[in-house]
């Protein structure tokens, strides 16, 4: 069985693999009828499938096995940012963000943007790839370009934060952050979030955080929100462990 998982997400209803994925698993892969394949639907769910009929652009499969794989995470992770006007850090931080493990990116339109409008069918592409490359089975969901005034006054069920560069007071996430809940970060473009934004922010809930003293890039302060989320969880959940596992504590 190939060490590589694929990708259809809608393998219950048809069998067959996408033809961008028919090829690799075909032409780049040179899988052939009979080789057991591993396929996710991105939805939790692993499949052990045999190749029915290797072809190049419709490849079919019989699925054997169906695994309910369960997140590495709990909670739901949103990550809300201001790309900025170089495609490439944009790529480079959904990409390591669905390394990392998050569960929603959406894309937010700032007084201060630098880019209007962008195509998120590439970013879905490396998106896809990450969770595969990652050996994962759910795959984060990526949001259009959304206005941030209507964003910040969406419902959202867990803890929300802003992260701003303003001498006002704020707190450290890693601090502020409870660990294994859902959790919401609205992270600036280059030139920030305007100061009407920020008050807009916190008048609709969120809290004011820092990222740590130095500033950083809109991607890069996206991706140590993430980290420092997943380093809070990992954290709690090893104290969890290690004081379930003392008997003076119990």
């Amino acid at each position: 069985m190939s060490d590589s998982i694929f990708f259809a997400p809608d393998i219950c209803q048809h069998p067959f693999l996408t033809e961008e994925e028919s090829q690799h698993c075909v032409k780049v892969l040179r899988m052939k009828e009979g080789e057991q394949i591993v396929v996710t639907d991105g939805k939790g769910f692993l499949y052990e499938c045999t190749i029915l009929g290797a072809h190049p652009k419709r490849c079919a499969v019989s699925i054997d096995k169906v695994n309910k794989i369960d997140k590495t995470w709990n909670g739901h992770i949103h990550i809300a940012f201001a790309p900025v006007k170089n495609m490439d850090r944009n790529e480079w931080f959904v990409e390591k963000a669905t390394e990392i493990g998050v569960d929603e990116i959406t894309l937010l339109q700032c007084r201060f943007s630098e880019r209007k409008e962008i195509k998120t069918e590439r970013l879905n592409k490396i998106i896809v790839s990450a969770m595969k490359q990652s050996q994962q089975a759910y795959l984060p969901k990526l949001n259009l370009m959304t206005d941030f005034g209507h964003f910040v006054r969406d419902a959202f069920e867990g803890q929300k934060f802003v992260a701003h560069c303003y001498q006002t007071p704020k707190t450290l996430l890693a601090k502020t952050y409870r660990p294994n809940e859902n959790v919401l970060v609205l992270i600036g473009p280059e030139g920030d979030f305007s100061e009407e934004e920020v008050q807009l922010a916190m008048n609709s809930g969120f809290l004011p955080v820092s990222l740590g003293e130095n500033r950083l890039r809109t991607e890069t302060a996206c991706l140590a929100a993430v980290h420092t989320i997943h380093v809070i969880d990992q954290i709690d959940l090893s104290n969890h462990i290690q004081n379930s596992n003392n008997p003076i504590l119990k």
